[in-house]
């Protein structure tokens, strides 16, 4: 069986930038894309929730994975999000992706209608057999809607290119449980800003955040302390020196306050995409504290 997992440490997610016109501002993409790499993050990921996925339609995703997969040049691997309401249009967008040359997919079951856990086994083993990639399934209740258990995705990883899970519940617990029903050798990704460290100690091979656009060198130095030095005393510290920041990056909504971040660090992004409004002016400004504190 096939367990190729293409990604660790630290994985940033972009944010999808728009022009005043109201469209994808592919050139600023290509600029936030390069900077990230630059800054030495492991792997890119596009199409994710900062990346507005949802909000997107077919033409606009396939450009950007096609633009990131390009800027990234092979650089680091890129993970595009192809998630999707239907199991027909999750399978177009993950061989799009591969198509272009991206290194896995990451699928988050979304619906309108709950779905039962053989619906959602159906759909990542239909889309599984449609590309050769290694997939990464992804759960997150607060914005899917739907709780895959631990017990279901160790169900999940039996199909042979679904090799990796990020876990975004924000319990520690699932991960450690995830452990016990699937194997000690389970490749697992934090998907909660605030559970990095914790993570990273239940033995976690990657971070997927939105934060590596505005503190790349504190979540690089957290890797660097926890998992190749395995010092806890220090990445104990560098963790909670970059707490505030992660806990207010979740709580504000990830595009919104990402953007805003960017925006006082000095670069424009533009506006969201509606129903999105930018952050309140108070919220800019507490985030404008806390960069200051960060030296950022």
């Amino acid at each position: 069986m096939n367990r190729h997992v293409p990604l660790h440490g630290i994985i940033g997610y972009t944010l999808t930038p728009f022009g005043t016109d109201g469209k994808v501002n592919l050139d600023k993409l290509r600029m936030l894309t390069e900077r990230m790499v630059a800054s030495g993050v492991h792997a890119i990921a596009p199409l994710g929730s900062t990346g507005c996925l949802p909000y997107l339609d077919d033409e606009e995703r396939e450009a950007i994975a096609e633009a990131t997969v390009k800027t990234v040049g092979g650089r680091v691997p890129v993970m595009v999000g192809v998630s999707s309401l239907t199991t027909e249009r999750t399978v177009h967008h993950a061989r799009f992706a591969e198509r272009v040359g991206a290194n896995a997919v990451m699928i988050i079951p979304m619906s309108y209608w709950k779905l039962t856990e053989e619906e959602i086994f159906r759909h990542f083993d239909t889309v599984a057999r449609a590309t050769s990639l290694p997939i990464m399934a992804y759960n997150n209740p607060a914005t899917g809607g739907l709780d895959m258990t631990p017990e279901f995705l160790a169900r999940l990883l039996e199909i042979p290119n679904v090799t990796m899970v990020k876990e975004s519940t924000g319990d520690v617990g699932r991960m450690h449980r995830l452990r016990q029903v699937a194997g000690e050798e389970v490749a697992f990704f934090n998907g909660s800003n605030p559970l990095a460290l914790a993570a990273f100690a239940a033995g976690a091979r990657g971070w997927c955040t939105a934060a590596a656009h505005l503190i790349p060198e504190l979540t690089l130095e957290l890797h660097r302390q926890v998992v190749e030095k395995a010092d806890l005393p220090a990445a104990r510290k560098v963790f909670q020196k970059q707490l505030p920041l992660l806990q207010f990056i979740v709580k504000g909504g990830l595009p919104r306050t990402v953007s805003a971040g960017l925006e006082l660090l000095g670069t424009e992004v533009g506006p969201l995409r509606a129903p999105l409004l930018p952050l309140p002016a108070p919220e800019v400004e507490a985030l404008r504290r806390i960069l200051a504190k960060l030296e950022a």
